[in-house]
């Protein structure tokens, strides 16, 4: 009989770990490669979040805690949807794990059986429909192309809505292109799941405070009350507080649900690391002016990137809200070859012809379930974006 689980058979790795891992690959075998897949802020954790997890070494904070989170983190998370959202919740109604990715995982592991369906709007995080897929569920992608904004109408809501449908993930601002719902886009969204009580919301706020300009963010049982016992709202603090490696994520819902997340977690990883949890509790809590100097520096970068792309022959790239990623169509580019005589049948062969002829990393759309584009993080140097947009200046000129 076959050792490896028929499961995985449905899954496939993290395209967006890959391209990363490429690019390391060859500039430890010393290619010049610019990598701009990882979505990860360049800037460190803040020094009173580092200094606050080495008091929580200093008074002994190193054994087990609670499988879903420390009391004091749940409080802190508690204030935060309360401050930030107007949602209340109580600390029986908050999960925390070992990252955002760990939460949304438990939520599906604790909830799908085989048949349900899953509505993931596209461009969509490579993770989604692949985490849908291992809990025995199965995802329906519902496509919002450059057009809309990279937004889905409430129209194809409406239509992907069968009796199977048990979740709806949104996410916004959105991992891959940036694109972040108004209140009223979000308003006749929730509209259509309000005419569908059986369809639960699964809204990944990940990147909630990581705006632009004149947006305001809001998350859908904000918007609509009426969907508040059947929203789970997801986020934490890997990308605002700069703590990715950190690996806190948290959630706030149903308590069933949230319950349920904490019996499946039990018997997994059990809590998340005391240290980390500490030092989430000063980020969510302690000052936190250092998020708006960072997005101004995000916002150059994002300004000067898309100007450059949208320079570049058969480029045209949109300007998002928020997250620190443009994803622009190269529908001018298909059908195309490379200086190098690669043929650019699809943005796969873009991003590969890019990379080896130019040592620029990006991740192809097709990854994220929207082509022909790729994705570009901006998080990273400003003397970095501008090279790597330059050569891919270059390499469209190429192009012919």
């Amino acid at each position: 009989m076959p050792f490896l689980s028929e499961t995985l058979a449905r899954v496939k790795p993290s395209p967006t770990i890959a391209v990363t891992t490429k690019a390391r690959e060859l500039k430890a075998a010393g290619k010049d490669v610019i990598g701009l897949g990882a979505g990860e802020p360049d800037f460190d954790t803040p020094q009173n979040i580092k200094d606050a997890a080495k008091a929580a070494i200093d008074r002994g904070e190193t054994k087990y805690t609670a499988v879903d989170g420390l009391p004091e983190l749940k409080a802190a998370i508690c204030a935060k949807f309360k401050a930030d959202n107007g949602l209340d919740y109580t600390p029986a109604q908050v999960t925390v794990g070992t990252g955002g990715k760990q939460v949304l995982y438990n939520a599906l592991m604790a909830t799908l059986n085989p048949g349900d369906e899953v509505i993931i709007p596209a461009p969509y995080w490579v993770s989604y429909p692949d985490m849908v897929l291992l809990a025995g569920g199965t995802p329906v992608i519902v496509e919002g192309g450059a057009e809309t904004g990279y937004r889905i109408t409430p129209e194809a809501l409406e239509a992907a809505i069968t009796p199977k449908t048990k979740w709806f993930i949104f996410n916004s601002p959105s991992n891959p292109t940036g694109a972040a719902y108004t209140r009223e886009q979000l308003k006749a969204l929730t509209d259509v799941l309000m005419r569908h009580p059986h369809v639960w919301v699964m809204s990944d706020d990940m990147y909630e405070k990581l705006v632009y300009g004149d947006y305001v963010f809001c998350t859908p049982a904000e918007v609509e009350p009426g969907l508040y016992d059947r929203t789970l709202t997801c986020n934490g603090v890997s990308k605002a507080y700069c703590m990715t490696g950190w690996r806190i994520g948290y959630a706030a819902g149903p308590a069933p649900l949230i319950k349920a997340i904490g019996t499946l977690q039990s018997q997994s990883t059990s809590n998340p690391c005391s240290i980390a949890q500490w030092a989430a509790v000063e980020a969510l809590t302690g000052p936190q002016d250092f998020i708006a100097a960072n997005n101004a520096v995000f916002q150059r970068r994002r300004d000067m990137v898309v100007e450059m792309l949208n320079a570049a022959e058969g480029i045209e790239c949109p300007v998002p809200e928020g997250a620190f990623y443009v994803y622009p169509s190269i529908a001018g580019c298909i059908g195309k070859t490379s200086a190098g005589g690669a043929k650019i049948m699809d943005d796969e062969a873009f991003a590969t012809a890019l990379l080896e002829e130019k040592g620029v990393a990006v991740v192809f759309g097709a990854a994220f379930g929207g082509s022909p584009a790729f994705r570009i993080s901006y998080a990273t140097s400003d003397a970095a974006l501008k090279e790597a947009c330059t050569r891919i200046q270059d390499f469209c000129a190429g192009l012919s």
